[in-house]
């Protein structure tokens, strides 16, 4: 049947994260219809390297998308249109032609890049692009990968020069992929150090500082509109919406109106900010980001805290210590103890992002003693993702001069009550659970529904968010104190490792 003769019924969105890719399938009413889901592997070619391969993670996109319409008993033409929402700051060059990645993709945790990042750095220091971008010169955000693999790629700069490569995030992949458009979002752009947060465009000073020719970049679109009708699996569907994931989550939590936020606990943990339609600059090592744009409507910014280890952190322990045989056994172990042991554990993996921003620090488990059993060190894996997102709550707070009043949390890991309960506990405010936890999906899902009229404006879907759990502080002020200055001793021996 054409799909004209027929009224969509679903909105489905693309979820290419960092360690899994996902699609998830909406009703009218906001509710999740189907789901599918798919893990990629994480390749360490060196110490801090990163990357991804592109081609299997297509293939398993591909391959989710089929099984979640399969699921639903539905085909492309019950779709209104599909959103994309991704991993950011990973970095991908393909050929123009063939459309073969030239190599794998640098993945936004990758560290290769540390010594790009400090040459730039070496006049007018970390914050020199800050003003033009939001961002510090870290390892973190895209330019510097792009320049490491046309510098390292054989042939790549000389092809990129005549403009036979094209760079992507995993957004304009996709797109492309699916439409034949090389095209990105304002919200990936703005975590490329090469996109200018006040004219929402590449910018020359910028692209001449990173060694970066304009004709390998993708054209920069608002975060809902039809980019192109896809191909292949979704034969016809409107390609119509794309936000880095942290964005997404925050569009999916309905955090329309400036001061509203929220904390994705995922690979990473992210907590953004929205500050409306004026980009803040700030003093206390956030990050200034665009949090969405919709069509032609002006750009609304966002403060950000990055926090490279949260789930990953699990995942290390199950995977590289085998304290655990599956993710969900850490809350059982850690409940297993009253407390930590006094152990606590700085997850520098890949240096320490926000509020600190040092690519040199390594990670440590401090105050270990005979009496600390593998129940200690899952308690204080557990706290240190809830102690990292209170460094950057008190960072936001100083930004902002506004103290925050409730924590909107989503993501995987908000599944886990006695982490959440510590969250409130050392933020001494409540912390809220969405019904759909997984709100990267349902962000890009709006966003496209709000591109095609498949929902109405921003007012209709505020009033579908709705509440699972909540959990409020009962930790007393004085533990609370000491126990952040202890978990403050030991992020102050991971800094300056790399340098003796």
């Amino acid at each position: 049947m054409d799909r004209r003769q027929t009224i969509p019924s679903y909105i489905a969105a693309i979820d290419q994260g960092t360690t899994s890719s996902r699609c998830m399938i909406f009703d009218a009413g906001g509710a999740v219809a189907a789901s599918a889901q798919v893990e990629h592997r994480q390749i360490f070619p060196r110490p801090g390297w990163v990357e991804h391969d592109a081609m299997e993670i297509w293939a398993n996109v591909s391959g989710v998308v089929s099984a979640a319409m399969a699921k639903l008993g539905i085909a492309p033409r019950d779709l209104a249109a599909v959103g994309i929402t991704n991993q950011r700051e990973t970095t991908l060059l393909w050929d123009r032609a063939s459309g073969a990645p030239i190599a794998n993709a640098i993945v936004w945790q990758d560290t290769r890049t540390d010594g790009l990042c400090q040459s730039l750095a070496a006049e007018g220091g970390q914050d020199r692009l800050r003003a033009t971008t939001g961002l510090p010169l870290a390892t973190y955000f895209s330019g510097p990968k792009i320049c490491w693999l046309l510098d390292n790629v054989a042939g790549a700069r000389e092809a990129a020069t005549r403009g036979d490569i094209l760079f992507g995030t995993m957004d304009s992949w996709l797109i492309w992929k699916l439409t034949g458009r090389h095209v990105t979002d304002v919200t990936n752009a703005s975590r490329t150090l090469l996109m200018n947060l006040a004219t929402l465009d590449w910018d020359d000073a910028l692209l001449d500082a990173m060694g970066v020719p304009r004709a390998i970049l993708p054209r920069i679109h608002s975060s809902a509109e039809v980019y192109g009708t896809a191909r292949g699996v979704l034969e016809g569907v409107p390609v119509a919406s794309a936000l880095g994931d942290q964005q997404a989550a925050l569009f999916g939590q309905t955090c329309f109106s400036p001061g509203e936020g929220k904390c994705t606990y995922g690979t990473g943990a992210f907590l953004l900010v929205n500050t409306g339609e004026r980009a803040v600059t700030s003093a206390n090592g956030l990050l200034t980001t665009v949090g969405y744009r919709i069509g032609d409507a002006p750009a609304v910014y966002a403060l950000e805290g990055s926090i490279a280890v949260a789930g990953s952190l699990v995942q290390w322990l199950r995977d590289n210590l085998g304290l655990i045989s599956s993710a969900g056994e850490i809350e059982a172990l850690a409940r297993s103890v009253d407390d930590n042991g006094g152990c606590y554990l700085v997850p520098a993996f890949s240096g320490l992002f926000a509020p600190h921003w040092r690519s040199d620090a390594r990670g440590v488990i401090a105050g270990l003693t005979g009496y600390v059993t593998r129940g200690h060190i899952a308690r204080a894996a557990l706290e240190a993702v809830a102690w990292q997102v209170r460094e950057v709550v008190d960072a936001m707070a100083a930004d902002s001069g506004q103290p925050l009043t409730m924590l909107k949390a989503d993501g995987g890991m908000t599944a886990n009550g006695l982490l959440m309960q510590f969250q409130a506990d050392v933020l001494d405010v409540s912390v809220a659970r969405p019904a759909i936890a997984e709100t990267t999906c349902l962000g890009a899902a709006y966003a496209a529904g709000l591109a095609v009229g498949f929902w109405p404006d921003l007012d209709t879907l505020r009033a579908k968010w709705r509440q699972d759990a909540a959990w409020r502080p009962a930790m007393a002020s004085e533990r609370r104190g000491r126990e952040y200055a202890l978990w403050n001793k030991a992020v102050i021996r991971t800094i300056g490792w790399l340098g003796g």
